[in-house]
């Protein structure tokens, strides 16, 4: 499952001290998030303090909901199956993800679907515990009633809050498409500050006059500084630093298409919203849930296998590595005491990876090898000597159990248990000038094992093979195929095809 156990080939090496062109991906120091060019921004707090928010929330009111039993055996037994159950449902449902305009009341049909079924799943988990026992209907439902209208008023809280803190500190905002009537949407923006959002600039092909359109004229008359026009790459990377951009709303309709900008929106990390500036016969049904800003109809666009994964694939991590650090303890604490009979102290290697967005953290794994160095061990695929390994750690490679100790770092938030392999901070700038698709594989977090290694891509394979598979997982993912993936990694296991 190893990426990292491969020869370094000649070119890779004199490479070493090229200097990256603009555009390619580089690696950020700790606790930041990476931006294309070599930008670095503060990570996205916002997003996971409403999620925070919206969980704890949701926990009090399943607890809160259990307090009509008066039994507090009961509780005790129900509480964590309920919780479970609740949080399990609705980051299935996408309850926790970020929204720019949430909306309590067109979430309550899904939440409240989703409690009554948490809490039809226990009282049948229920009825199969002796200290448990059926629970009457009429009890059932008032107690699923009960937590529906408590999360509820406790979302509609935290929406409150976030919607005063945008309006009173509005989020700047680039607006991309034809220049006429991206001029237009900024100034009706500009017109209606109540939106919370400010536009800092249009994103255009070219920085033409804007068109004698009734769009046109209205830009030129709204309020608000005239906004620069972007036409490049370098002067959209200055003002999303700049402006501590977060949002592009990109507007539907005549002119150049912004395909051509998408990929480098998402390498900025800002979230991306259609907007719908003119209407031409009848609306297609929206493939999103639609929302309105200054009165545009608009919808976020997620990029593929980002947005989706957030809370749900976190959850399954803590699920799966905490049982598994569990079971394997045994086998964690003979390995480590026989590597530090056979091997001497040292028992844990440690080494700087590059995760999710760029950011670095510290690999665990047994050590099954001593580089001469550390600069060795930082820019050479293979150490010296690395063909003298003992019997022992041979063993330990050829299993893969030389990987466990990575399950801390799944159950850390540092990986997850399926993603792309992480590599050191040398080789992924150089691969991700050698490889346009490279950096793309940092827009979801590295993983013990992923579709590329079950591919039989480990060791000395193509590293355009691998960037490749990575990226089709990240655009294709679902729960399902992450649970294939781990049961192919265990019958690799079971096979002891290890890396």
């Amino acid at each position: 499952m190893s990426a990292e156990r491969t020869v370094a080939s000649s070119s890779a090496q004199s490479r070493q001290d090229t200097q990256a062109p603009p555009g390619t991906f580089v690696v950020a120091p700790r606790e930041a998030t990476v931006l294309r060019g070599g930008a670095t921004a503060r990570r996205p707090a916002r997003r996971r303090r409403s999620a925070a928010a919206l969980v704890a929330v949701d926990c009090a009111a399943a607890l809160a909901a259990l307090l009509p039993l008066d039994d507090p055996l009961r509780q005790a037994v129900l509480a964590p199956l309920l919780v479970l159950g609740v949080l399990a449902l609705n980051a299935q449902g996408r309850l926790y993800e970020y929204a720019a305009l949430p909306d309590t009341l067109g979430q309550l049909p899904s939440l409240a679907g989703r409690t009554v079924l948490a809490w039809s799943v226990t009282a049948v988990l229920a009825t199969t515990l002796p200290a448990v026992g059926p629970l009457a209907p009429r009890t059932l439902l008032g107690m699923a009633a009960l937590q529906c209208l408590l999360s509820f008023c406790g979302r509609a809280l935290v929406h409150r809050h976030r919607r005063t803190t945008t309006v009173r500190r509005p989020r700047p905002v680039l607006v991309l498409g034809p220049s006429g009537q991206a001029r237009g949407v900024a100034a009706a923006l500009l017109r209606r500050p109540g939106c919370g959002m400010r536009p800092v600039g249009i994103v255009s092909e070219t920085a033409d006059p804007p068109q004698d359109t009734e769009d046109g004229a209205e830009a030129q008359a709204g309020s608000g500084p005239e906004l620069p026009v972007l036409c490049t790459e370098d002067e959209l990377h200055r003002a999303v630093i700049q402006n501590d951009v977060g949002a592009v709303l990109i507007v539907t309709g005549h002119g150049p298409g912004p395909a051509g900008w998408l990929p480098v929106l998402h390498g900025l990390g800002c979230d991306l919203w259609e907007l719908e500036a003119h209407r031409a016969g009848p609306v297609p049904a929206p493939d999103g849930p639609r929302q309105y800003v200054a009165g545009f109809a608009c919808r976020p666009l997620t990029p593929a296998g980002t947005g989706r994964t957030g809370v749900g694939k976190r959850l399954l991590d803590i699920a799966v590595s905490g049982v598994l650090l569990l079971a394997a303890a045994p086998v964690l604490a003979t390995c480590a005491l026989v590597l530090r009979t056979v091997e001497g102290p040292g028992v844990i290697f440690r080494q700087e990876r590059v995760g999710k967005d760029g950011r670095l953290f510290t690999l665990l794994k047994f050590r099954t090898h001593r580089p001469a160095d550390p600069q060795e061990a930082a820019t050479r695929w293979s150490v010296a000597d690395e063909h003298r390994m003992s019997a022992f750690c041979r063993f330990l490679r050829g299993t893969s159990l030389d990987e466990l100790p990575q399950l801390w770092n799944v159950l850390r938030g540092d990986m997850s248990l399926v993603g792309p392999r992480p590599e050191r901070p040398f080789f992924v700038t150089q691969f991700s000038q050698t490889y346009p698709d490279y950096a793309h594989r940092h827009r979801m977090p590295t993983g013990i094992t992923g579709l590329a290694q079950i591919h039989g891509l480990r060791g000395d394979t193509s590293i355009e093979d691998r960037c490749r598979f990575d990226n089709a997982y990240i655009d294709s993912w679902s729960f399902w195929q992450d649970l294939c993936i781990l049961l192919r990694t265990l019958g690799c296991l079971v096979r002891r095809t290890g890396s």
